[in-house]
């Protein structure tokens, strides 16, 4: 029904519509439901891979076709817009926003890296966990722009040391060989009155007193050539690898919460549409799945960034010993430690900040967490608060809480803000609405959106059940044969496309392979959502790999060659995690009650 697909200037041109077969299919209904959709979910996904049109407005697709082919009611199609993990994402944002506000990722940042220190590794090793960490609670996006500043001056600081240690070297070098040859040349007048062995002699001893190097032994410290901004190889490996290790860094820490990155929150929403019966997916158990996979990839990134970049010297470049430090090293620590100090000590906006993260982090793990009954069997009437009714809750308080401390005369301006009254008014919240509009990624919620009303809209058609039917030849695989085919498929398509996009198309697809299969579909769709993140070969994969990119320390070589590496090592991880500790957590070995009722009513 589409035969190509022109992209000009003014936006996008779309050729080949057959519009007779869309008159019949708005008129007389003569295509089923089934193809109207599936001409529905084309459309968008052309619009979300080619990116002709913004993703938001592309996600707005179903929104007006679906009405116009009698999927979907206008008012049933709205409905899917706005979800409940938006309110859990807006809840969020305002936590966020505080954190920015009032610089507290930037003190746990350097605090983090001034405890691992300026050895390459342990540099490398501290920015990481730094990362994973804010990442959790933070947009990938949004965790690379705050980190990559914080790096860029330890690095900026490393070449400039570097440079001046360059110079020193290669004048120590030269007044040692001038002594040398003074001393050579002083003793010439004498050695005309020695005999030949005496001179001999003479000469060995000049040698090794100078550690004169043979003109045909390699140098020490490699150089870059004259036009280059790093003054060794080596300190241009450094780069590379610190670079990289934070883009991945970010990309593995929004893998451990279920608001981590915008494809769980997909995954989770479209889940409990599709299955309501399954009281599985909750912060807690994605928490204790996903927390062992972080941790295990992010130690062996770092073992292959380190053996790509720096080589296999662990002990040289990880040593804690304070005797094994340069010079270059130690102003590094100085400059890490003097950004601390401009912070300042610890206000009271960051301590109010602190507290509602981890009051929020706790009510989340405690709400219901499967093995002790949680809070919200206080309450009479159960299934009423979810995760969003906590971060909305406290996300609203931040509002009302006002910045400057109970009794006190006036409140700290946060580090770094150039604005001379930035809270004027005593009363002041600890957020504004400003502040929330600026970090709200609207396009995202809209994104998620269309999401739900696509998968809305494959399982009133029944094109779900119809896709289902043609994977019924694939029976004969195992379980973990088609959940390690679908983990390449997603991690290979989402180089190319979106990560929201992405799944957004496979989910009802792998759901209704799951349930012809009779697996749970636990089995496919979680590694599958945890795989499309794991676009980080090219700077268009997502918007971390951009960012760090735009620094110009690493080419587009260096990422395909170091992520090819990370994403191999994310498949293999997850697929361990599927087929060990996911077993008991999700009893994968069953196919659940929760699915034959999908499929029941479903049928129906």
């Amino acid at each position: 029904m589409i035969s190509n697909v022109r992209k000009y200037n003014t936006g996008i041109h779309v050729e080949g519509l057959d519009l007779g077969k869309l008159h019949c299919c708005m008129k007389a209904q003569s295509l089923p439901y089934e193809a109207c959709c599936a001409y529905v979910l084309i459309v968008t996904a052309v619009y979300w891979v080619s990116e002709a049109v913004p993703l938001g407005a592309a996600a707005l697709v179903p929104a007006f076709l679906y009405p116009l082919f009698g999927v979907l009611k206008s008012s049933e199609v709205a409905a899917e817009y706005c979800k409940d993990t938006t309110l859990l994402l807006m809840g969020v944002i305002c936590l966020a926003a505080s954190i920015e506000k009032w610089n507290l990722h930037k003190r746990i940042a350097l605090r983090m890296v001034m405890i691992a220190g300026a050895k390459p590794g342990m540099l490398v090793l501290g920015f990481m966990c730094c990362t994973v960490f804010l990442s959790m609670w933070l947009s990938n996006t949004s965790t690379t722009a705050m980190v990559m500043p914080i790096a860029e001056a330890v690095l900026q600081q490393l070449i400039s040391t570097g440079v001046a240690d360059t110079q020193e070297d290669s004048e120590t070098v030269e007044a040692t060989e001038d002594g040398c040859l003074s001393s050579m040349f002083g003793k010439q007048n004498k050695q005309a009155k020695m005999t030949p062995a005496i001179i001999t002699s003479i000469n060995l001893q000049t040698h090794n007193n100078c550690n004169v190097i043979p003109l045909k032994g390699k140098p020490k410290k490699e150089k870059e050539s004259k036009n280059s901004r790093y003054p060794t190889k080596r300190d241009h490996m450094i780069c590379k690898c610190l670079s990289l290790s934070i883009t991945y860094a970010a990309t593995i820490g929004g893998l451990i919460t279920i608001t981590g990155t915008s494809t769980n929150l997909i995954f989770a929403e479209q889940f409990n549409n599709r299955y309501p019966d399954a009281k599985v997916i909750n912060f807690g158990t994605w928490f204790i799945f996903s927390f062992p996979i972080a941790i295990i990839m992010l130690l062996l990134t770092w073992v292959w960034l380190h053996f790509l970049f720096l080589g296999c010297n662990f002990r040289e470049t990880c040593s804690l010993s304070k005797k094994r430090k340069t010079r270059r090293e130690m102003l590094s620590e100085r400059k890490i430690h003097d950004e601390y100090i401009k912070l300042g000590p610890i206000s009271y906006p960051e301590v109010v900040t602190g507290v509602f993260f981890i009051l929020m982090t706790l009510l989340w793990f405690t709400r219901e967490p499967g093995f002790v009954p949680g809070w919200t069997s206080l309450f009479e009437k159960k299934g009423y608060r979810t995760d969003a009714t906590v971060s909305v809750l406290l996300g609203f308080l931040l509002f009302l809480i006002p910045a400057r401390r109970p009794f006190s005369r006036a409140p700290r301006t946060p580090a770094g803000d150039s604005s001379a009254e930035r809270d004027p008014d005593p009363m002041a919240p600890m957020i504004t609405w400003k502040d929330f509009q600026n970090l709200m990624p609207w396009e995202i919620v809209i994104l998620v959106g269309g999401g739900y009303a696509l998968a809305a809209g494959c399982k009133v058609s029944g094109l779900s059940v119809w896709i289902g039917r043609q994977l019924e030849p694939m029976s004969g695989l195992p379980p973990w044969m088609v959940t390690l085919l679908a983990c390449l498929l997603v991690s290979a398509v989402t180089e190319f496309a979106s990560n929201p996009a992405t799944l957004t198309v496979f989910l009802p697809i792998l759901s209704a392979l799951s349930e012809t299969l009779q697996i749970n579909p636990l089995h496919t769709l979680i590694p599958a959502t945890m795989c499309v993140s794991f676009g980080v070969m090219l700077p268009v994969g997502n918007p971390p790999n951009a960012i760090v990119f735009s620094y110009g320390h690493v080419q587009i070589s260096d990422m395909v060659k170091a992520g090819f590496g990370v994403n191999l090592i994310g498949v293999l991880v997850v697929m361990l995690a599927i087929m060990t500790w996911g077993v008991p957590l999700f009893n994968l070995t069953q196919y659940p009650d929760w699915a034959i009722a999908r499929n029941f009513t479903g049928s129906l």
